[in-house]
């Protein structure tokens, strides 16, 4: 498949807002609702594009944990489906050599960490380490943004797209009464109302307003899967740097600025920044490494591991 200029403008829109209609979207490109229609379920179908509604950790309080996971080579795969079959997980992924994972979960920050993070872990021998890392501020990605890799739309389109958050922020917080809710959107950020509405037993008057309020609250944000080799990235590299205390913030600032960066956040433990920088190729990849991060003031040590694959991406695994 060919992504062409008008599927990397309907795949940013999504990005901004992966709920706008068709005819909204159609206006902001200038092209037609049907020819928006037409153009999403192609890339649906053939590049894995998925909008996905997800809770918003940083709105809701929760805590990211970044997980690396050293198991035997023959168990990598079975433990990394393990874990992304579990709704509190982000993205996991299977990292060079085959014998790491690495993964994110997401918990409230009133929940018991040690049996969230690893009593809940697989359980079996096959694991050999686990390391545990708390996201303490987010730079990039996910619930902060939109990163720079989609440079489709002009500043005035993505204004336009984007949804304006309510004066009273706290107004629409999540209850237990929202999980079949949530479970519907973590598979499908796109469905209808009425699908939403059948799946909840919701009126769908109702279902309407629960969504919009918590979209507008910010409790909730769409994100989107992608293949993104599809797109000319095929060199997807996670990055876990080494950050002098007092230049965390400035390194920061800079990672939200690299066009190579989809998600960066500072985390504790002994290293104390993790990227994902995706790049088109390996020698793209030696440029951003050499001329734009290694130069950066305060950066001391970076531990880099190529993404083989990734067993989950965004919300449920299909």
């Amino acid at each position: 498949m060919e992504i062409d200029d008008l599927d990397r403008q309907v795949t940013h829109a999504l990005r901004i807002n992966g709920r706008a209609g068709y005819r909204e979207i159609g206006t902001v490109l200038g092209v037609s609702d049907q020819t928006v229609a037409r153009r999403y379920h192609r890339l649906r179908a053939e590049a894995g594009v998925r909008v996905v509604g997800l809770p918003n950790p940083i709105e809701l309080g929760y805590e990211t944990w970044l997980l690396r996971v050293r198991a035997a080579p023959d168990a990598a795969v079975q433990i990394a489906g393990a874990l992304a079959r579990r709704a509190d997980t982000g993205w996991v992924s299977i990292t060079s050599g085959g014998t790491e994972i690495a993964c994110n979960v997401r918990v409230p920050a009133s929940a018991d960490r040690e049996t969230l993070l690893l009593q809940k872990l697989p359980r079996t021998p096959r694991v050999i380490s686990v390391s545990a890392h708390c996201v303490v501020h987010q730079f990039v990605g996910g619930a902060v943004g939109p990163d720079l890799h989609d440079d489709a739309l002009t500043a005035e389109q993505i204004a336009a797209l984007t949804i304006e958050k309510g004066d009273n922020r706290s107004a629409a917080r999540l209850t237990t009464a929202d999980a079949p809710l949530l479970a519907a959107l973590a598979w499908d950020g796109r469905l209808s109302y009425a699908e939403l509405a059948a799946t909840t037993g919701w009126p769908e008057s109702t279902t309407r307003r629960r969504v919009q309020e918590l979209f507008e609250s910010g409790s909730l944000y769409t994100d989107v899967e992608t293949k993104s080799e599809l797109y000319g990235f095929r060199a997807p590299v996670l990055l876990w740097l080494t950050v002098s205390p007092s230049r965390l913030a400035a390194v920061g600032a800079a990672l939200r600025e690299h066009e190579e960066v989809v998600f960066a956040a500072a985390t504790t433990g002994p290293t104390n920044v993790l990227a994902l920088a995706n790049c088109r190729d390996m020698p793209a990849f030696y440029r951003y490494l050499t001329e734009k991060l290694g130069s950066l003031d305060g950066v001391e040590r970076i531990e880099s591991e190529p993404l083989l694959r990734n067993v989950k991406q965004l919300g449920t695994v299909r």
